[in-house]
């Protein structure tokens, strides 16, 4: 029986997060700040008192959201958590696995964040606006989706791009073919089959200028090997090389993020507790309807910490 720490991806943002954490902790504060200093801009300002299409976007909200994770994981740390001895596995979620690899040590928080919103430029830069989309497909089996998805690529770019679990997958690619694929969703007999509300085409074939811009900044950066094993995004498996998560960090800008396979290990590997560190609790849904032996608990208030440490400090 073990733990791991699974942190939030885009769409967990929120005007104000965080906020409570730095009046709360000096070394929350500090994480905050050191972020700000590494943008070069009052980041924090924005992650507080918005306005929220401010924050929404993708270059703010990615090196946002690890902030936030990173300021609770540095407020268990200066309260005895040990990450090492207490903590078998991180992962995260889209750009959740750059706060995973920052807990763990392949990055430093500065470098993390700078890395964050040069993938955020990246993705953002990757396609004209409107020509790419993504689609929710609720209740089909992953077989079924991509079925569709290879259908529709008569009409274009169009693939899973994340398999969320609970028979929520979201495709990714260009318009008319998300489009299409949606419609096939609809009558293959999906619950619901719906486009979403996003800037860009994220985790699709589209992306792969992103790639490129994200394999020339993972390799100037300074890393190291994670103190815990990361499960990677495009692999949902463990992984314990810098060199190697660097390459699959540029593989899932254009990968799928296979979330529902990532739990569905855990569960297989005697992970019985994940700790969701950061923003919102959209992890903790997932994994109550992918696996229910395994317990989701959310980390992101001063409560929230409290009764963490008094769990893992037993």
């Amino acid at each position: 029986m073990s733990i791991a720490f699974t942190f939030p991806g885009q769409g967990s943002q929120a005007v104000g997060m965080g906020k409570d954490l730095a009046d709360a902790f000096p070394e929350a504060a500090a994480v905050f700040a050191e972020v700000d200093d590494a943008l070069g801009e009052k980041l924090s300002e924005i992650m507080w008192n918005g306005p929220e299409e401010t924050l929404t976007l993708t270059a703010n909200a990615q090196p946002a959201l690890m902030a936030v994770s990173m300021a609770v994981i540095r407020v268990l740390e200066a309260k005895g958590l040990d990450l090492k001895s207490k903590v078998s596995f991180v992962a995260g979620h889209s750009l959740g696995e750059y706060s995973a690899l920052c807990a763990a040590g392949t990055f430093s928080i500065a470098d993390t964040a700078r890395l964050l919103r040069i993938r955020g430029n990246a993705m953002q830069a990757a396609v004209p606006v409107g020509k790419g989309a993504m689609a929710a497909i609720i209740g089909l089996e992953h077989a079924d989706v991509d079925a569709v998805c290879r259908e529709a690529s008569a009409l274009g770019s169009c693939q899973i791009a994340n398999d969320n679990g609970g028979g929520q997958l979201v495709i990714s690619g260009e318009k008319a073919a998300v489009e299409k694929a949606a419609a096939l969703a609809s009558e293959k007999g999906a619950k619901r089959a719906l486009l979403l509300p996003v800037s860009a085409p994220f985790h699709s074939s589209l992306m792969a200028p992103a790639a490129d811009a994200m394999r020339e900044a993972l390799a100037k950066v300074e890393k190291h090997n994670p103190s815990v094993p990361v499960i990677a995004n495009v692999l949902a498996a463990p992984v314990g090389d810098a060199e190697e998560i660097a390459r699959l960090l540029v593989e899932q800008v254009t990968g799928q993020v296979r979330w529902r396979e990532t739990v569905e290990w855990f569960a297989a590997n005697n992970v019985t507790t994940l700790y969701e560190v950061g923003s919102g609790k959209v992890l903790t849904g997932l994994a109550r309807r992918i696996d229910k032996s395994v317990t989701g608990i959310t980390v992101n208030t001063p409560a929230d910490i409290d009764t963490a440490l008094s769990a893992l400090l037993a």
